[in-house]
């Protein structure tokens, strides 16, 4: 097969836009004599005449206007994929896999999808719903490039693997049945329900922030009911079969449920965006960054 080399396929073209050995020669910042040895070397290399002599010019035979007919789509593409390259260093195109913990994939993670389709359509997004652990293995092997985790869940700070961008506070809102006799009170503090039966998972982030929650507070919660999906939660709450703590990033509603805000003792989970070290400097990765940092 042919070795084709594009450096004297260009010379080739150029001679044939410019119509001279001298008028290609200062297009492409080479001395004539320079032109004519690589038009030469091609020459050998196709196995056919590419120039012959007009008077004092010369001029592309036949075959040299076959190879650059059937080459033309080359450079097109070549051209399209500068294009493209320029765009990626521009943050303006490229994929960025993103693993995500549940919650934040619909609070932000798809609103920063929207915003990057109007804003940066050539940025793809890649979601892979992943708890907070999982979320940093796939992130050190190399499966995500940015990771979505609850501060409480994140590996530390000073972890040399990982860079870490705080997002947000998101306030743990109380669920109580109607008929719960706070259910109206004007203010409402964790230790107000001290001894109510609580509803959380058996292990797990959720039961961990709970558990810490009312500990803050200065009680230990009486476990009552043990799940870890909102649907089944709020169901049982809306039974009257004991309280929890909601996100209010899950936006978790349901007829038949109260939410609460808490007073003074009202906790948060911190959520973080990581990417590994070195990596925020990627253009694409920045723009899906600065469009989280915007919904958050």
């Amino acid at each position: 097969m042919t070795e084709w080399d594009l450096r004297k396929l260009q010379i080739l073209r150029t001679l044939r836009e410019r119509g001279t050995v001298t008028a290609t020669a200062e297009a492409l910042h080479m001395t004539p004599s320079a032109v004519s040895q690589q038009l030469t070397n091609l020459a050998r290399q196709l196995g056919v005449p590419l120039l012959e002599a007009q008077g004092r010019r010369v001029r592309l035979t036949d075959a040299a206007r076959l190879v650059l007919r059937h080459t033309e789509p080359v450079f097109e593409q070549l051209e399209r994929t500068d294009a493209a390259l320029a765009a990626y260093a521009r943050g303006e195109a490229g994929e960025v896999r993103v693993g995500a913990f549940s919650t934040a994939v619909p609070a932000l993670v798809v609103p920063a999808v929207r915003s990057l389709r109007a804003t940066h359509p050539g940025v793809t997004v890649r979601v892979r719903e992943a708890e907070a652990a999982e979320a940093y293995d796939l992130l050190s092997a190399g499966e995500v490039d940015l990771a979505l985790s609850l501060a409480a869940e994140a590996p530390s700070a000073a972890d040399p693997r990982f860079t870490r961008l705080p997002l947000l506070a998101d306030p743990l809102d109380i669920a109580l049945p109607p008929s719960h006799p706070l259910a109206t009170t004007p203010t409402l503090t964790l230790t107000d329900l001290a001894a109510e039966p609580w509803i959380f998972g058996g292990s797990g982030p959720w039961s961990d922030i709970t558990r810490r929650a009312c500990e803050s507070a200065g009680f230990s919660p009486h476990q009552g009911h043990s799940a870890s999906g909102w649907t089944a939660i709020l169901a049982m709450v809306e039974a009257g079969m004991g309280v929890a703590l909601v996100p209010r990033m899950a936006a978790a509603r349901r007829e038949g449920v109260v939410m609460r805000e808490l007073g003074e003792d009202r906790p948060v989970r911190h959520v973080v965006a990581a990417v590994r070290k070195g990596a925020e400097a990627g253009a694409a990765v920045g723009r899906v960054l600065e469009a989280l940092q915007a919904v958050a």
